[in-house]
């Protein structure tokens, strides 16, 4: 079986959930796994506009939750109350730690997170699909952080 490209997954997808396939959507699909980092809907939204996009801003949260559904974005909360969006699509699995301070998230990986997660699981008699894991923690520079900002 040849591998699939993000296009054919979201085109599939779309078709098998009876939703109109439109050339928005995967101008948005485009964007959306071109981003560097985590955004938001309003993030992503700007940069498109700032690229002569005349995509509408509800096409684009419609749109992200679509991607997020069929598993070619990650729909992340990193305690802020925003939802922030990354790219699933040929990414390794990772975990996050997010300053509470300037607000800067750094990706890491742990090769033990993933047994606690299976062996959580099958104490509680459950099957495993997922797990996100964030620590939440303070920068060591504080103010002298490049990414510190004032809130």
């Amino acid at each position: 079986m040849a591998k699939q490209n993000a296009t054919d997954v979201f085109r599939e997808y779309l078709k098998n959930g009876s939703n109109r396939i439109t050339p928005e959507r995967f101008e948005i699909l485009d964007a959306a796994l071109a981003y560097n980092g985590h955004f938001s809907a309003d993030e992503l939204f700007i940069e498109m506009k700032k690229k002569n996009s005349s995509i509408s801003r509800a096409t684009v949260y419609n749109t992200l939750d679509l991607l997020a559904q069929c598993e070619l974005l990650s729909a992340r909360n990193f305690g802020d109350n925003m939802k922030r969006f990354e790219s699933n699509f040929k990414k390794q699995m990772h975990d996050h730690l997010i300053c509470i301070d300037c607000g800067r998230i750094v990706e890491f990986t742990s090769m033990g997170l993933d047994k606690i997660e299976q062996q959580v699981c099958e104490d509680l008699d459950f099957l495993p699909s997922s797990y996100s894991f964030n620590i939440f923690a303070r920068c060591k520079k504080g103010k002298k952080c490049k990414y510190y900002h004032d809130k």
